[in-house]
């Protein structure tokens, strides 16, 4: 988890949104990501997602398939995977990793229960994700604030510092 703080630091350093993303595979970070969205104006650079390309290039470099190795990783964010980021470490790859451990849930946005409960809803061959929220959550959420407190300049003027209201919690029927 320290690791994918150091990535979230270099967000915050970066003007990015602090969430940093560690793929941990018998115990070795084999791949990591942090939030890259301002950087390269990419709505998809996500930490989890920045991540997932990075592990794809770790198993072509390593002659392994992702369907191999998934089962036995682990995946470290300092938030709550979104709904976009969840759904893809649950349905697109090939296998679900082993589980998923994250700082502070995201009240906005977050698939893995506060908003959407994409690591359990009932579609999909996988089984249901094993997720662990509230590790360093305090230092998580610190780093955010400090984000929030501070303007986005990729963010248009009229939206620029406006607070809004925490979506509900999304019923799969």
């Amino acid at each position: 988890m320290e690791h994918a703080f150091i990535l979230a630091s270099e967000a915050l350093k970066a003007g990015e949104v602090p969430i940093g993303c560690v793929f941990v595979y018998k115990g070795t970070v084999i791949a990591e990501g942090r939030n890259e969205v301002n950087s390269f104006k990419n709505a998809s650079n996500h930490a989890e997602i920045v991540a997932i390309r990075k592990l794809e290039r770790w198993c072509l470099t390593n002659n392994l398939k992702l369907d191999q190795i998934l089962s036995e990783c682990d995946v470290y964010v300092t938030v709550e995977p979104c709904i976009m980021c969840a759904a893809a470490l649950r349905f697109v790859l090939p296998r679900q990793p082993r589980s998923i451990v994250f700082g502070a849930k995201n009240e906005r946005f977050g698939g893995c229960g506060s908003v959407a409960d994409i690591d359990r809803c009932p579609a999909g061959p996988n089984s249901a994700l094993s997720c662990t929220a509230g590790v360093e959550e305090a230092r998580a959420v610190s780093m955010l604030k400090q984000f929030y407190t501070q303007e986005n300049p990729n963010a248009p003027a009229e939206v620029r510092n406006i607070k809004r209201p925490v979506l509900e919690k999304v019923q799969y029927i």
